[in-house]
């Protein structure tokens, strides 16, 4: 595996690809890697001929300070999964490689995705659910993507659907900004006992990483259930499930179309329904979704 912390590095090496005709794949992430992330690079190396990871902890897309610094950071151990599937180059840049300062940026001249992406109105998806919730945090994610793609530049990029609502954002942005990328979509991946699988899972307690199958319990009910109930009534439960417990903080379950992320009042006129939920258990907040319909 080639490893890279320099942008410069990075597209010599990227170029000799390109002018051999091969497909590039992109799989960006912040680290702390699990299975989840590896079934991204699988995926991408079924579909490309060379895979790019990126690991960059984007401080633009923390809304508290607390938590940027408790975030996982297992670099060697990232490595170690990384070479063992087989993935051709790993990109670590320092955090002044990708926000150089301002009186160097014009030696980052190609940096014109991410001032093209401030300016596009997002309507309703970056406004509601974690966008209510973590104001801004979108804002980090869209500019730090939006440089990755312009460094990387890849035919088609990677995202888990687990951050249901960053995946419509950079959908939308890709779609605004026309760019030649192919966003691809990947199936949650989960443990055993439901509990999606995130980086964040690693700081629950012991007591804590027991009861939170709870979680996708609830969301399987959803589905399972949801033609019993109008779409205010089955929020209703939901919301009462999560309050009845002595463990969980429920911050939203949203009934949404799966396009637009609006909220709806009924089934019949969506083609595509998703329940986002997010959760705080103890200190570690945890989010999930699953499609109702179809």
């Amino acid at each position: 595996m080639n490893v890279f912390s320099s942008i410069k590095e990075l597209q010599k090496h990227l170029d000799f690809f390109r002018k051999n005709t091969k497909s590039i794949g992109f799989v960006p992430t912040m680290g702390a890697l699990h299975a989840g992330h590896i079934s991204l690079i699988e995926k991408a190396k079924q579909e490309n001929d060379v895979v790019v990871c990126s690991i960059f902890v984007n401080p633009t897309q923390f809304n508290e300070a607390s938590d940027l610094k408790n975030y996982p950071r297992t670099l060697d151990a990232d490595k170690k999964l990384l070479e063992q599937a087989n993935c051709a180059i790993l990109f670590i840049p320092e955090t002044a490689e990708i926000y150089p300062e301002k009186n160097n940026f014009s030696t980052m001249d190609f940096f014109t995705f991410p001032q093209k992406a401030s300016k596009i109105n997002f309507g309703n998806i970056d406004t509601v659910m974690e966008g209510k919730q973590r104001p801004g945090h979108f804002s980090g994610v869209v500019n730090v993507v939006s440089r990755l793609f312009e460094i990387v530049n890849p035919q088609k990029a990677y995202f888990g659907e687990k951050d249901f609502q960053q995946l419509a954002i950079i959908k939308k942005m890709v779609r605004e900004l026309q760019l030649p990328i192919q966003i691809i979509s990947c199936s949650i991946m989960r443990e055993n006992d439901g509990l999606a699988m995130s980086s964040r899972n690693v700081r629950l307690s012991a007591d804590e990483r027991k009861i939170a199958s709870f979680i996708y319990e609830t969301l399987l009910f959803a589905k399972n259930n949801f033609r019993n109930y109008s779409v205010t009534d089955l929020k209703n439960v939901l919301e009462k499930k999560f309050f009845g417990s002595d463990f969980f903080r429920l911050e939203y379950a949203e009934i949404c179309d799966a396009e637009t992320l609006i909220a709806i009042d009924n089934y019949e006129n969506n083609k595509s329904v998703v329940l986002c939920i997010a959760v705080q258990l103890g200190s570690i907040r945890l989010i999930d979704n699953i499609i109702l319909f179809p």
